[in-house]
């Protein structure tokens, strides 16, 4: 993986460059590269894991009359059927990286060439002769592209920090973004970057930006299809593009590892992932995070009823994987929460982005590249909200089910409606699914929780693991966002997706054999928090301090009597998701203060 970035029709010289690149680091140390020409400037950061000798960026590729220039992000897991469907066309390979097959496509088939890509990315081609720029983003949104039209120009990065790198980019925050922070946050809308004026290219969408004009258009969404397969046939290839998906994405030059958690999902892609690396006489490395004082002071919920690591152990006896342990304090998290912010240029998920930062340098210790579970829930129907009648009925997000207490936050000179607002963002996405006529009721509401979650709630998640691996130089893959499996999903009725009435009770009989029975079956658990009550105390006094200032930012966005009451709040609802109660909503609070002190933002 890389950072990216592009400078057209906007001055720059090498001081501007230094300081856009110097943002870029952490995501490629191995490397950086820059294009140049009168009208254009691509950067690239480079972290090397296909082909380190040949996948130098930005890449150029004469063919016809143009020349054609690409800074890229990502991964192809197609990228030997790609080539030679290529070659037989007539083009020629230097390298073996993917960077050159997606260059060689887009000269090919220009804007179509995103239809023929099965991977993640997010990369812009130059076309010198014409002097037009081509975006575009993986179909699910793994991998983050940014967008600003400044001064009759155009910037473009991987991460917003690059963005407002470049001089005189505005840092301010107007009411929809104070709205998306406190009514929507650690969300944000699809197409936004939360800042004014700074805009996201939404998953599956691709677009030219030429003569100070940008058009972007969708070129993927999730279609309905009638389903035919028997559940039988269903599960059987349920297996197979699960499967499929796991063995593409260990494809590297580098060692790799995966995630570890005892669930079904990372124990799944752990499984296969140990049994290829067998084949080659190798041994995987695997990774868990845990925290001290959780056996003392874990208590089982509705959203975590059991802790990990007797799963865990299950499979690391059963694959005798190389195993690797993180285990965490509360000073460890807080100490990460400044970090954890920088990373995503946005307040996050508060301590479950702190645990994640701080597990990913560990991990990038041993391995530059590893594989994790993420998005099996949204589109297999794994969250509780997806078989909770009175929550997946109800209108409204159901990860948050909760805007009149976010509300009594919101600063009164913030004139906006809140239940309006975010009724708004949830009716414009329901209407835009696409649902066969005379769909059942219940079927209907399913696929619309589906897009619901594939377009906001997993779109956090991705955030959140892309920032915070790299942020470590580290490449975490998701192979259950292959876009195959997603398709496919979309149509097969909820009878056969809940099977046994088991969340994710499909996948888990379409893998039968591969897992212990125990993690096979286990019930859902989410990504690990502290229960230490020190947290709490931490970041109660952290906020305490806070609270003691006059001139704190926070208070242009935030009510402070509301702030005031926080600490001693129940929540019926998280805040958002599953994890975010009383000390992770203080945890955020404090990130939004730290957030508009460090990038200077103006509330307007």
């Amino acid at each position: 993986m890389c950072a990216i970035a592009g400078i057209l029709d906007l001055p720059f010289d090498s001081q501007i460059l230094d300081k856009m690149l110097s943002t870029m680091l952490h995501r490629g140390p191995d490397g950086t590269g820059t294009y140049m020409e009168k009208q254009c400037c691509l950067l690239h950061s480079r972290l090397a894991i296909i082909d380190p000798e040949g996948g130098a960026q930005p890449m150029s590729l004469y063919w016809g009359s143009e020349e054609y220039v690409i800074t890229y992000n990502g991964e192809l897991y197609n990228t030997s059927e790609l080539k030679s469907s290529l070659i037989a066309l007539g083009h020629e390979f230097i390298t073996h990286s993917d960077t050159e097959v997606v260059l060689h496509a887009y000269a090919q088939w220009k804007d179509a060439c995103v239809d023929k890509l099965n991977g993640i990315f997010a990369f812009g081609v130059w076309e010198k002769r014409r002097k037009r720029l081509f975006l575009a983003r993986d179909r699910v949104g793994v991998k983050p592209l940014f967008y600003t039209q400044v001064a009759g120009g155009l910037l473009f990065s991987s991460e917003i920090k690059t963005l407002l790198a470049y001089p005189n980019v505005p840092r301010e925050l107007d009411a929809e973004g104070a709205a998306q922070i406190l009514l929507l946050g650690p969300g944000r809308k699809p197409d936004s970057g939360v800042f004014r004026n700074i805009l996201a290219l939404m998953p599956g969408y691709c677009g030219y930006y030429e003569a100070g004009s940008v058009r972007v258009w969708q070129y993927w969404k999730l279609l309905d299809r009638e389903h035919r397969d028997s559940f039988e046939e269903t599960a059987e290839c349920v297996r197979f593009l699960v499967t499929d998906a796991i063995q593409r994405q260990m494809v590297s030059d580098v060692p790799i590892g995966t995630f570890l958690s005892g669930g079904l999902d990372s124990s799944l892609i752990t499984a296969i992932c140990s049994g290829e690396m067998k084949k080659r006489g190798e041994v995987l490395d695997t990774f868990s995070v845990d925290y001290e004082n959780n056996d003392r002071y874990f208590t089982p919920g509705k959203f975590q009823p059991n802790s990990d690591n007797s799963y865990i152990a299950l499979m690391q006896e059963k694959l005798q994987s190389n195993h690797h342990w993180t285990v965490l304090n509360p000073d460890d998290l807080i100490s990460e929460m400044e970090n954890a912010t920088i990373a995503r240029d946005l307040p996050g998920m508060a301590d479950v982005d702190f645990s994640l930062l701080a597990f990913c340098r560990k991990i990038r210790q041993n391995v530059k590249m590893a594989l994790s579970g993420e998005c099996a829930d949204e589109i297999f129907g794994g969250y509780p909200w997806f078989r909770d009648p009175e929550v997946r009925d109800a209108n409204g997000f159901p990860w948050a089910q909760n805007t009149s207490q976010r509300a009594d936050f919101l600063h009164p000179d913030i004139k906006i409606d809140p239940v309006s607002f975010v009724n708004d963002q949830y009716m414009q996405t329901i209407s835009q699914c696409d649902i066969l006529p005379n769909t059942p009721a219940q079927e209907k509401r399913i696929k619309e929780m589906v897009n619901l979650n594939q377009i906001w709630f997993m779109q956090t998640l991705l955030d959140r693991k892309d920032r915070m691996s790299m942020a470590c130089g580290l490449e975490v893959r998701v192979p259950f966002c292959d876009y195959r499996i997603a398709e496919y999903m979309y149509g097969v009725p909820w009878e056969y997706k809940d099977y046994k009435n088991k969340e994710k009770g499909l996948l888990r009989y379409a893998m039968e054999g591969i897992l212990p029975e125990d993690v096979l079956w286990r019930k859902k658990s989410p990504y690990p928090k502290t229960f230490d009550p020190a947290y709490f105390d931490k970041v109660s006094l952290l906020l305490k301090e806070l609270l003691k200032r006059n001139d704190a930012p926070i208070y242009a966005l935030v009510n402070k009597n509301a702030l005031e009451k926080l600490i001693n709040s129940e929540f019926v609802w998280p805040w958002y998701g599953q994890l975010m109660k009383v000390p992770q909503t203080i945890a955020y609070m404090l990130q939004i203060n730290f957030w508009l002190e460090h990038y200077k933002i103006r509330v307007v």
